[in-house]
């Protein structure tokens, strides 16, 4: 480019120049910043460059070569052209030689000379001042070029910087609203597939609705239909039920009159040395009355006697009342020949002659002859009897099983040990924790005594196993409820409740476990029929003590303290199996197999006897506070008069034969019994099983 050109040929002006020659010194660069200053600062003309322009410039271009003339030219016009640089002041490029401070005359010989002599420096100063004067003009445009450009980068850069702020900003805005856009869209899809789900939801629920009440139709249906089955068999159950009751009622009638009959029978003849032919009449009685109680047993198991039970019953009755004619016909033969035989002795003593008799008192009398009021010591008869018939049955159910006890065989000993465990640990089981717990015991032992097969010690057990099986359990399961009242009772006397309600239960539905207990309970505890035994001739002091109810072991009899707490807790539990009943059995219209008439005969029994030492006293007690609440709830007025009874008739008899180291059980009963009448009520017993404890 032109401008380029001359740049370069002004550059290499000033190369070639007198300035571009000189030689620069280090000192300089002491002089710091005033050199700087110097160098930078604008040029100036002396007060003298009007005139040297005036008359040097003309006569220096007349003498340049046209080369030159152009070059100055040239850097002239480069010069003038920008019109918009302004023009430096002027000042003096010329001095006078003689007197430097003075300006030389313009006119006269020495200014002639001087500026002849001064002409070449003067032109080639004006060289210099003029490309001096381009340098600086360059640098000046060269600059505010520069300046101009940055102006116009940075304007330019400030635009740019603007317009990405506004895209950017116009960017972000897109952008929010695109994912406005996405979130709204996706909040409608989200509303739609709700929308959707929930119809469909509606639609399945009254596609269920319709499912449902077209299944309760049928269910209705079907329980209509089950309900009128339902009753029917209700109606056929009541009716077999009530013919059923008719035919017990009139079984247990039958058997009523057949113990009658039976006590007649054996009360023929009682006083007097027995027959033959009445031994086989009072055997043959007690068989009648074992085929009854046989019937009656199997009846409660099945549910109700059938007509052909009524029917062996009936013909049962009429041959026990053949026998009673049969024995009364044999008295009545008796007692003639006895006459007979009484009057030909009277015969034959008056032929002889009176004797002199001796008269001695009775033992009833006392040392002046008088009749004392003693109570008997000796049982009743009707009590003695039942008493014997159920030790009786006791050993016949030994005998029935003698074969499984006494057998070799390693299997048959292993059916005997798995049922004794099966029969035996649910009664060790039973406790108070809940009642819950005690029905599956008693089912349990219902499904053993059923024939059922159960569990035991991980093995499946069945009375089935062996044909006495059944013999066996019924034994052995008796044995066990007398055992935990003659060991838990005894130590623990809340036990009695849970342990008489299963024993009340499984009497009910198998009548010959329950014969079984009173034979146990009888044998270990001869107070609770109630029955003193006497001691007879020839029998051994340890026999003696053993049907007393004390345990001898190696010739040694138990203290009286151990021998007292077995028999509370025997007369325990069965004071509490008289006044239970299992609660969720089938039959609760039948009446207690032994109930509470049976307590009420046992204690007007014991008063009705003489009274043993601190025994008498602590059996009272120990019946009267766990049976006590239920016999006054059951028989009222009557039974405060027999509390008053004991109270002034039989507390006497029991202190007259009390010793001072054994009045313990005597003051507990006297205190006990005092605090009742006092408050007109006995206590409910502790421990006594409550409603909630079967909700348990």
């Amino acid at each position: 480019m032109p401008s380029e050109s001359r740049c370069w040929e002004t550059l290499q002006a000033l190369r070639s120049s007198d300035k571009g020659r000189l030689c620069y010194h280090r000192d300089w660069l002491l002089r710091g910043e005033d050199v700087l200053e110097e160098c930078v600062s604008t040029p100036q003309l002396s007060s003298y460059a009007g005139w040297v322009v005036d008359h040097v410039l003309p006569h220096t271009q007349e003498n340049l070569s046209p080369s030159e003339t152009s070059t100055s030219s040239r850097s002239t016009s480069g010069l003038d052209r920008p019109s918009f640089v302004p023009k430096p002041p002027i000042r003096s490029l010329a001095f006078s030689p003689a007197s430097p401070g003075t300006p030389a005359a313009p006119d006269g010989t020495q200014g002639k000379r001087e500026s002849q002599h001064t002409e070449p420096m003067l032109l080639q100063s004006a060289r210099g001042i003029k490309v001096e004067g381009c340098i600086r003009m360059y640098e000046l445009v060269h600059r505010m070029k520069g300046t101009e450009g940055l102006r116009l980068w940075q304007e330019e850069q400030e635009r740019k910087v603007r317009a990405l702020s506004e895209m950017a900003s116009e960017q972000l805005k897109r952008f929010d609203e695109r994912k406005e856009l996405k979130h709204h869209k996706e909040f409608q899809d989200l509303r739609e597939m709700m929308e959707k789900s929930s119809r469909e939801a509606l639609g399945q629920q009254e596609k269920l609705k319709a499912e449902h009440r077209h299944r309760a139709k049928i269910l209705n249906l079907k329980l209509w239909e089950a309900e009128q089955q339902r009753l029917k068999q209700v109606e056929q159950e009541r009716l077999r039920r009530e013919e059923g009751q008719v035919r017990l009622r009139s079984l247990y009638a039958l058997q009523e009159e057949l113990l009658h009959l039976n006590q007649q029978l054996d009360s023929v003849g009682q006083h007097r040395d027995l027959k033959v032919d009445l031994l086989a009449l009072r055997s043959r009685g007690n068989q009648l009355c074992g085929l009854i109680s046989g019937i009656i047993r199997t009846t409660s198991e099945k549910g109700f006697p059938t007509a052909e039970d009524q029917a062996v019953a009936e013909r049962a009755l009429q041959e026990m009342r053949d026998l009673l004619t049969d024995a009364r016909a044999c008295e009545d033969r008796r007692r003639q020949e006895e006459e007979e035989a009484q009057a030909k002795r009277q015969e034959a003593q008056m032929q002889q002659g009176p004797e002199v008799r001796k008269e001695c008192p009775a033992p009833s009398q006392g040392p002046g002859g008088k009749r004392s009021e003693d109570l008997q010591v000796k049982v009743q008869d009707s009590t003695m009897q039942w008493y014997q018939q159920l030790q009786e049955a006791s050993r016949q159910c030994v005998l029935a099983f003698e074969g499984l006890t006494s057998s070799k065989d390693s299997q048959v000993k292993k059916i005997k040990m798995d049922l004794q465990k099966a029969a035996t640990i649910p009664v060790s089981q039973i406790s108070t924790i809940a009642g819950s717990k005690l029905k599956e015991i008693f089912d349990k032992i219902h499904n053993l005594l059923s024939g059922k097969p159960v569990q035991s010690g991980g093995r499946s057990v069945s009375v089935t196993l062996n044909p006495q099986g059944l013999d066996f359990v019924q034994y052995k399961l008796a044995e066990k409820f007398v055992k935990q009242g003659e060991e838990e009772v005894a130590s623990h006397h809340e036990a009695a409740f849970p342990i008489a309600v299963v024993a009340s239960g499984i009497w009910e539905l198998h009548p010959r476990v329950g014969d079984l207990i009173l034979a146990h309970l009888h044998k270990n505890c001869p107070y609770s029929v109630p029955f003193y035994p006497a001691f007879r001739e020839g029998m051994a002091l340890e026999d003696y003590q053993r049907m007393l109810g004390y345990q001898v072991k190696d010739s040694k009899v138990e203290q009286q303290d151990n021998f007292l707490k077995r028999m509370s807790g025997m007369m325990r539990l069965y004071a509490a199996i008289i006044q239970l009943r299992w609660p969720y059995g089938t039959r609760q219209e039948v009446v207690h197999p032994h109930g509470l008439n049976h307590g009420w005969r046992w204690l007007a029994q014991i008063l009705n006897m003489e009274p043993l030492s601190d025994v008498t006293a602590t059996l009272l007690f120990d019946f009267l506070e766990v049976c006590g609440n239920a016999l006054m709830k059951q028989y009222q007025a009557q039974f405060w008069k027999m509390m008053l009874l004991i109270k002034e008739d039989y507390f006497p008899r029991i202190e007259a034969i009390t010793s001072s180291g054994q009045m313990g059980s005597f003051i507990r009963l006297k205190q006990f019994l005092e605090k009742c009448l006092q408050r007109k009520e006995i206590p409910v017993p502790k421990g006594f099983l409550t409603s909630s404890f079967w909700r348990s």
